[in-house]
């Protein structure tokens, strides 16, 4: 019996592990299962990663440890770009990006991808399970036809399907992806039970079931949407709060104070990162389907989309106070991540910003301490290596977009000629003539 062998071969540690798709997702999962005991196989199509993988490089930053190294060269894990490795796992994780194609629709070809190849050399008694976050019904309406077609084999009988959304949140220097709560939702109670307890015997975290892959795909979307759609009401409250001269910071601040039905959000140039930006259009994308139009989270994405082209008006108008314009302006912009203290940049409203000023004719640099260059649409654009009191000086305006805790604002305070503060980290400056919060 399928069950009985797994849970029997998972006790024992001889699942072998496969994971498709060696990103910010796959290789933590994979460090994870490797240091649980478990021989794990990475696959990616980027030969680069393979081989850095290979040679023990950890090229994602803080979102794993330094066990890499270690791990590959104790022989327990190991990265490919040969998918006939499916054969030989018992387990197996598809970590593969998720994006939007360029009219912002679901764009799932690397999942339906991975899943024709995998289904290629998929063997019985093998557990498949869809980490990438999509919209509710990927799992049972496009992978579970597709590995039964491909394969031969028929899902529940030969092979166990489920979903178990990602959680990583790089630069958390308290939930790492062994210690973070894991949700597993899959096709049938025996396949539920049989991959939750393969995540039991690897993470720390807690390991939630519900009652089926779509449950567990909903799960996914609303915690990104939750945060969107708060994110998007305190970026419109920020734009009404400047036209009344309110500092909506403080107003924040003062409301979390509450002990109880208030979860603090603060304004800022947009939404980066692969999830809070994405996630809502697949559901929306979904929604249509069932003829239901999601008005709130459509509301809060449009709020959302427009703030880097709003911090860029804004930029225009505190230049017009000393009567210069954006065109030929010289703009300093601190921050090109996502978030603060990291070097990821995906989706990153900073990147917006550069492009609005660029379009006005501004002449942009940027500077991130953690970023040296990023490449957008097929450009790579360098950033300045590093900044000190002359190079400040020189820009007409310098613009904060990440609240990076390395760069010394106080030194940008004392020189700089003007800031826009769209981070509010320049909230304990005593000095603040030069500078304008968001």
């Amino acid at each position: 019996m399928i069950k009985a062998e797994l849970l029997k071969k998972i006790n024992e540690k001889k699942i072998r592990v496969g994971v498709v798709g060696l990103g910010y997702v796959g290789l933590p999962l994979a460090v994870e299962k490797a240091k649980a005991g478990f021989h794990t196989i990475g696959f990616d199509v980027q030969k680069e990663k393979v081989d850095l993988v290979n040679a023990g490089h950890n090229y994602i930053g803080d979102v794993i440890d330094d066990d890499l190294k270690e791990l590959v060269d104790a022989g327990m894990l190991s990265a490919t770009e040969d998918f006939s490795f499916i054969k030989d796992v018992d387990f197996i994780a598809i970590c593969v990006p998720t994006p939007l194609d360029r009219h912002q629709q679901p764009d799932i070809s690397y999942v339906k991808n991975s899943t024709i190849e995998i289904a290629k050399h998929l063997t019985k008694n093998t557990m498949v399970v869809l980490e990438s976050t999509t919209y509710p019904g990927t799992t049972e309406e496009l992978i579970k036809p597709l590995l039964e077609e491909g394969s031969g084999l028929k899902c529940g009988e030969d092979f166990y399907l489920g979903f178990s959304p990602e959680r990583v949140d790089p630069g958390n220097a308290v939930y790492k992806t062994k210690n973070t709560p894991k949700v597993v939702g899959a096709i049938g109670k025996d396949a539920t039970e049989v991959i939750a307890a393969m995540y039991r015997a690897v993470l720390e975290g807690d390991v939630h079931e519900v009652s089926s892959p779509a449950i567990a795909e909903m799960e996914k979307i609303l915690e990104n949407t939750y945060r969107n759609i708060n994110i998007g009401l305190i970026n419109e409250l920020v734009i009404l709060c400047n036209k009344m001269n309110i500092n909506l910071w403080e107003v924040v601040d003062a409301a979390k104070t509450k002990p109880y039905g208030f979860q603090a959000f603060y304004p800022g140039p947009g939404l980066g990162g692969h999830c809070i930006p994405l996630d809502p259009y697949y559901l929306s994308w979904k929604a249509r389907e069932y003829g239901f139009h999601t008005s709130m989270i459509e509301a809060s994405m449009m709020i959302n989309d427009k703030m880097p082209e709003y911090c860029v008006e804004r930029a225009g108008k505190i230049l017009n106070r000393f009567q210069k314009s954006l065109y030929k302006s010289k703009v300093l912009v601190l921050g090109v991540a996502y978030k603060q203290d990291i070097d990821d940049y995906r989706e990153s409203p900073a990147l917006r910003v550069i492009e609005e000023l660029e379009e006005s004719g501004a002449n942009v640099d940027f500077y991130d301490p953690y970023i040296s260059s990023y490449k957008e649409n097929g450009k790579v654009k360098e950033g300045i290596s590093n900044i000190d009191e002359n190079i400040v000086a020189s820009y007409d305006l310098v613009m904060i977009t990440a609240a990076h805790t390395t760069v010394d604002y106080e030194m940008v305070q004392k020189n700089a000629k003007f800031i826009f503060d769209t981070k509010n980290v320049m909230k304990n400056i005593a000095d603040r003539n030069n500078i304008e919060i968001l």
